[in-house]
């Protein structure tokens, strides 16, 4: 990695930070740099202080760095919060706009209001100014930028996207003209490649249940997981999918059991909050044993906790929800791509083995932006595992919905098929779906539905090593923790600390035996998790008997960067 920058905007809600930081990041994609950008956000539709960071390199980047090389400040928070981030970087603010007490080498005046005025007509330009100012402090063609600018405001019309190309081009010249020696950084373009996409983790879970065909979805909008909602949403016309905003989460999950139960692929999106009042209705699933996927995207809790921040404490929630024992799936991808590949699994999972399947993310993965290359769809196979009409007539003439098998997969026909009538009761029931009570259907009934437990567990795939195989320090982690947890690994081994990371994506059940035989050559195991107790580091104990050594666990709302994680294995003298 030669190259290696990052660009933060910070301002207040409702100065357009957004807005700055997605242009710049789609401008620099398009030049054919590798970005990764997330946000810090308040739960505050004006105020408060935000930032919208950037990372640009010349290899793969999957997490954030903690040093700035261009802050782009729209108030004097920005600079009181962050000049200290500064190493030999440009502090980009219109003094004419944000009064500053401190004088720094590194603080740059750009007019952006008088510049977008001048210019442009109005003062709404001053973001596409301070875009231009950017790609001119990185002495980048304005190619890449010009083109974003015309596609995002294509349907405003030609005037509108004029003034936005004469006000960044302002912007640009304005910093060759007066930054010394023309620019900050000498930046070259990377060599044509492959093109890539600029995807968050919501965008990866919403194609991935396109790509599985999904008919149904029901939500109610709760951050971070209302992308997913809004993306399928926005998408449902050309993929007939139905898409309902239900009038709470109650009727959300309950409404994708009744689709599910006549055939259709159906999913719910949600947050702990929502999942909160689905609890009764994942029990429904459970002892109906009716498919469904549920996109659980985690925030800090309890109650309406830090709602814009990330936390993965929703795990053994996710687990242990609703009352009584039965079977169910949690699967946590790390990056947009098993976002996509893993959500469309999810939906083979759910209908093969009739259970509800959680897709667990968080506010981290959910809302960052990482460069990804083109999905393989041709990876995505939908397998419906539903009884055809003729099966019916030859082999199931007396069907019974439940009936007791050695997996304890039943055969599923649908409502309405000619010949068969499907039942189903929330009371525990019998083969055919009448009510029974009797300890001996409970025993054989309980058995049979988590039978398939067993089964399932030898179809998760265990956990992958990045790094050395031989290392003398273990990192473990699941879910979205994976990209900073690689890039930790990367610079200890390169620092002489041998280390590498066991990473879970496939978290219930683990498949146990390959788990202890993965980690059963490490010396020293550190379990990194973002929530206060260590759940999945419980979970490996209580499952697989695995014993960490330590743990690194984060829970103030932020997610881990590489420095955060050597930095806490320093202070436990683990390195």
């Amino acid at each position: 990695m030669n190259l290696d920058l990052t660009i933060k905007i910070g301002g207040a809600a409702g100065q357009g930070l957004d807005t700055i930081g997605s242009v710049l990041s789609k401008s620099l994609l398009k030049s054919g740099f590798y970005v990764f950008s997330t946000q810090y956000y308040l739960s505050r539709i004006r105020g408060g202080h935000n930032t919208f960071q950037i990372r640009i390199s010349d290899a793969e980047v999957r997490a954030m760095d903690e040093n700035v090389d261009i802050l782009i400040a729209l108030d004097r928070t920005s600079i009181d919060r962050h000049l200290d981030e500064m190493s030999d970087g440009v502090v980009i603010v219109d003094r004419d706009v944000v009064e500053l007490e401190t004088e720094h080498d590194s603080i740059f005046h750009v007019p952006m209001l008088k510049i977008a005025k001048d210019a442009g007509g109005n003062k709404i330009y001053a973001n596409t100014v301070a875009a231009g100012a950017a790609m001119g402090l990185l002495c980048l063609s304005l190619d890449a930028l010009n083109d974003v600018l015309t596609s995002i405001f294509r349907k405003k019309g030609q005037e509108i996207i004029d003034n936005n190309l004469k006000v960044a081009k302002a912007g640009y010249d304005y910093v060759r003209a007066n930054y010394p020696h023309g620019c900050k950084f000498d930046v070259l373009a990377p060599e044509a490649q492959e093109r890539k996409m600029l995807l968050s983790g919501n965008d990866g879970v919403g194609l991935g249940a396109l790509a599985a065909g999904v008919h149904f979805l029901s939500a109610y909008p709760m951050s971070p997981s209302t992308g997913v909602l809004n993306f399928i949403a926005g998408h449902a016309g050309e993929f007939g999918v139905v898409v309902e905003q239900a009038e709470d989460e109650i009727a959300a999950l309950n409404m994708a059991l009744g689709a599910s139960f006549t055939g259709a692929r159906s999913m719910v999106t949600t947050s702990g909050g929502g999942f909160s009042l689905m609890a009764e209705a994942l029990g429904l699933a459970g002892i109906t044993e009716t498919p469904v996927v549920i996109f659980l995207a985690q925030r800090p809790g309890p109650a309406t906790g830090l709602p814009t921040m990330t936390e993965q404490g929703d795990l053994l929630f996710a687990l242990h929800a609703a009352q009584g024992e039965f079977p169910r799936c949690i699967l946590a991808p790390g990056t947009p791509d098993e976002c996509f590949y893993m959500t469309a699994e999810a939906f083979n999972i759910a209908e093969k083995y009739q259970m509800p399947v959680f897709v667990m993310s968080d506010q981290y993965l959910a809302d960052s932006m990482f460069t990804c290359k083109r999905f393989d769809t041709s990876k995505v196979i939908v397998e419906r595992h539903l009884l055809s009409d003729q099966e019916l007539r030859t082999k199931h003439g007396d069907y019974r919905r439940y009936k007791f098998t050695p997996g304890g997969i039943s055969p599923r026909a649908l409502p309405g098929q000619e010949g068969v009538l499907v039942r189903a009761d929330s009371d525990e029931h019998d083969e055919f779906g009448f009510i029974d009570e009797t300890q001996e259907n409970r025993i054989r009934m309980m058995d049979k539905r988590m039978n398939k437990l067993e089964l399932l567990a030898g179809e998760m795939k265990p956990p992958e090593i990045y790094g050395p195989h031989d290392a003398k320090l273990t990192l473990i982690g699941w879910g979205s923790t994976y990209g900073p947890l690689a890039e930790a690994v990367d610079i200890l081994n390169r620092d002489g600390h041998s280390t590498n990371l066991v990473h879970f994506n496939y978290i219930h059940p683990l498949p146990a035996e390959s788990i202890r035989k993965i980690l059963a050559g490490s010396k020293k195991k550190v379990c990194v998790e973002n929530n206060y107790t260590g759940q999945f580091a419980g979970l490996l104990r209580a499952e697989a008997g695995i014993e960490v050594s330590d743990k690194v666990l984060r829970y103030d709302g932020l997610p881990f960067t590489p420095m955060s994680i050597i930095k806490a294995l320093r202070e436990k003298k683990v390195i």
